[in-house]
């Protein structure tokens, strides 16, 4: 089987069975971070956190960012990692869960809303020029009048305009 048919598979395998609802040994837990080699750091709703593994079929095939929620299945023989990736969750399947009432309660104010007042906090596009106005004040108009007398024999070195 070619690497784009297998592809196509395993997300036709994990994206369209979102009717189906995790079973009693199963869980949703949200990603932490990639810890590498195909294990992830996940918490659980009640805090817990712990490594897992992603199994074979979804190597190199589904990529799991941090913040992304998954369905688990806990693994008997594991002493730091605990449990096997069975889904990778999309806003589909989430919004099922939702509805059916299994989406854990503790996983539901995780996305805040953002605000206006943490515009604040970002910084400054180092990347771009400062963008300058020109302010209309007491003390600009008698420099624009001796300026405006210079600017008809002025080389064109002008500080308030700027051209590209």
């Amino acid at each position: 089987m070619s690497r784009v048919t297998r592809r196509k598979h395993v997300m036709n395998e994990n994206t369209w069975d979102d009717d189906e609802l995790p079973k009693e040994n199963q869980s949703i837990v949200k990603v932490l971070k990639n810890r590498g080699n195909n294990l992830h750091a996940v918490i659980t709703p009640t805090g817990e956190e712990y490594l897992v593994s992603m199994p074979t079929k979804f190597r190199n095939n589904i990529w799991v960012g941090r913040g992304s929620y998954i369905v688990v299945e806990p693994i008997p023989e594991g002493d730091k990692v605990k449990a096997e990736v069975v889904k990778i969750m999309n806003k589909n399947s989430i919004k099922y869960y939702k509805e059916k009432n299994v989406w854990p309660k503790e996983f539901d104010d995780a996305q805040p809303e953002m605000s206006d007042e943490d515009d604040d906090d970002m910084f400054a596009n180092c990347n771009r020029d400062p963008a300058y106005c020109n302010s209309d004040t007491d003390s600009d108009d008698d420099d624009d009048d001796s300026s405006d007398n210079m600017s008809d024999t002025d080389s064109g070195n002008d500080s308030d305009t700027r051209t590209r």
